[in-house]
């Protein structure tokens, strides 16, 4: 009966550890943190309107969780940021 005790009490351990490793939040792929400060701050370096293109950055990275490299195009490597669009219907991302 002891031996069946301990078992038992072994068993429901590792429950309650498997359990806490699988209730804390996922890791996925686009989830990491990123500086959309100094991304943002890349991207818009050379736009003519920069506080603008700074502040729609910003919001279209805190949605996204990506912003797109270089000054300027390549928007394929995050669709979310491309796909997103104003009121009106233009793209809010720049």
């Amino acid at each position: 009966m002891a031996k069946a005790t301990m078992v038992f009490g072994l068993l429901l351990l590792l429950l309650v550890l498997e359990l806490n490793t699988n209730i804390g939040p996922k890791a996925v792929k686009g989830d990491v943190e990123i500086d959309c400060g100094a991304k943002c701050e890349y991207r818009c370096n050379e736009a003519s309107r920069h506080n603008m293109c700074i502040r729609a950055c910003n919001t279209c990275c805190d949605r996204c969780h990506c912003v797109p490299p270089g000054t300027s195009g390549h928007e394929d490597v995050c669709p979310c940021y491309a796909n997103m669009t104003t009121h009106g219907g233009r793209h809010k991302c720049p």
